[in-house]
């Protein structure tokens, strides 16, 4: 197979590359930016472009496929002529349909949970030393691609982003899987620059559901109203299995989740969480994995990245980063760890970065999002807000649609300020962005911290 991708450099582009490449196919790519850790992936793997730029001389006959990332354009010249020449052109999720069209498709879909989910299920995998193929959005600890490929895994696990999958194909990504078993782990509203409407969201799930294969297993959240709703107009098409918060109790190490009679100590902690733990319990069945052994085997699963990571642990005072910026993982974050550390002072700080949290149609939804915290932060940039080109924001309108007694600021000094004038005895920081609070250092910040600990 000769392969070409438009747009290589893509932080997810660039994994299908690599694992293209390492099951023999023969890879090209173009980008007109290759930004880390893309560049030194692509170059260790012989694929790196040897110039930035498009470059139509690239494409000709000898090509079996051109795969088109999202950061191409249009008129992009080497698509228009892949085009000329009629050669197939896929967009990064039809492409992993046809390397998976032959095996049990396992897609996991929602609005939060999905990189949380995929992950504990690949714990569980490796654990039990499973062959597997598999796709995930976000870079997990432990490996040095987020896509492999192979002729002989009888499964495929893909994370399915609701995001369009190219500049020529509008659809979400997750419309082009054709699961064999799903999971939606919860309908929130977000990319609100492509679904403008809580109703046209909703409908990209509906969407999803109908392109699940015949008989095929649906596994949902039934703690969504939503959701639970969705899930039964599909009761006589496909094999729906609820599931919800198991039983559960906190300890100074995380939880022990009670199950069947039986108890597990595990290493993660908060009731979205164990949700999330029970959806890909599920999911395992479907590859014939036991409850049990599942279970013992996410004993050893300590969390996703950027997913409630610990930066800093000392005896008085934990300093964790996680990627929550939409209003339900913003709640859901919050009041995780305020449940873990009950006696402690809970001090959230959060960035709003993305293009739907930056809209001012949006921010009515974050209200009561920080309330389980004792004290609360809320950063945005006028810079990002501008450069986004998105109406002037001021600090006034933020705070009120947060409510309570969230603080906000504009500029990433009085974030600083605001952390380093408290004393983090017996306290933890969350420090939730999908950002970093334009240039704050959370490794530095949480070594600076623990020196003014007594």
């Amino acid at each position: 197979m000769n392969v070409h991708f438009i747009a290589i450099g893509g932080s997810a582009m660039h994994n299908l590359a690599i694992a293209l490449s390492r099951k023999g196919a023969v890879v090209t790519g173009s980008d007109d930016e290759i930004f880390e850790p893309s560049r030194t992936r692509l170059e260790k793997q012989g694929i790196l472009p040897e110039s930035i730029g498009w470059f139509p001389d690239k494409i000709t006959t000898d090509l079996d496929a051109v795969i088109l990332g999202m950061h191409a354009r249009e008129d992009n010249p080497e698509l228009l002529r892949a085009k000329e020449l009629q050669i197939p052109i896929f967009s990064y999720p039809e492409y992993l349909y046809e390397q998976s069209k032959n095996k049990h498709r396992v897609v996991i879909g929602g609005s939060h949970g999905k990189t949380t989910i995929t992950s504990m299920l690949l714990h569980v995998v490796n654990a039990l030393e499973l062959n597997v193929d598999y796709m995930v959005g976000a870079q997990l600890e432990g490996y040095d691609c987020m896509v492999k490929l192979s002729e002989d895994a009888p499964f495929m696990i893909l994370e399915g982003d609701e995001y369009l999958s190219s500049p020529i194909d509008r659809r979400p990504k997750f419309h082009l899987y054709k699961p064999n078993t799903a999971l939606i782990s919860g309908i929130a509203w977000d990319h609100i620059n492509v679904f403008p409407t809580w109703e046209n969201y909703v409908d990209q799930f509906r969407l999803f559901c109908e392109v699940i294969e015949p008989g095929g297993r649906l596994i949902y959240n039934s703690e969504d109203l939503t959701l639970n709703e969705l899930a039964g107009e599909f009761k006589d098409r496909l094999d729906t299995k609820p599931y919800r918060t198991p039983q559960y109790r906190v300890t100074d190490s995380g939880t022990v989740l009670i199950y069947d009679g039986r108890e597990y100590e595990l290493q993660i902690f908060g009731a979205h969480n164990l949700q999330n733990l029970l959806g890909a319990m599920y999911l395992a069945e479907s590859m014939r994995i036991s409850n049990h052994d599942f279970l013992q085997a996410i004993k050893t699963f300590t969390g996703a990245g950027k997913r409630l990571q610990k930066v800093v642990e000392k005896d008085t005072f934990t300093l964790f980063k996680d990627f929550a910026h939409s209003p339900s993982k913003l709640k859901a974050t919050t009041s995780a760890v305020k449940e873990q550390y009950p006696t402690r002072n809970v001090v959230a700080c959060m960035e709003l970065h993305t293009f739907s949290s930056l809209r001012k149609e949006f921010l009515p939804l974050y209200d009561g999002a920080m309330n389980a915290a004792d004290e609360a932060l809320v950063y945005f940039s006028p810079e990002v807000v501008a450069h986004k080109k998105l109406a002037p924001l001021s600090i006034a309108e933020v705070q009120a649609a947060f409510g309570g007694r969230v603080k906000v600021v504009n500029d990433t000094e009085e974030v600083l300020q605001f952390i380093r004038e408290k004393n983090w005895n017996d306290s933890v920081l969350l420090m939730m962005s999908s950002g970093n609070f334009d240039g704050i250092d959370y490794d530095r910040l949480g070594e600076e911290l623990v020196q003014t600990i007594g």
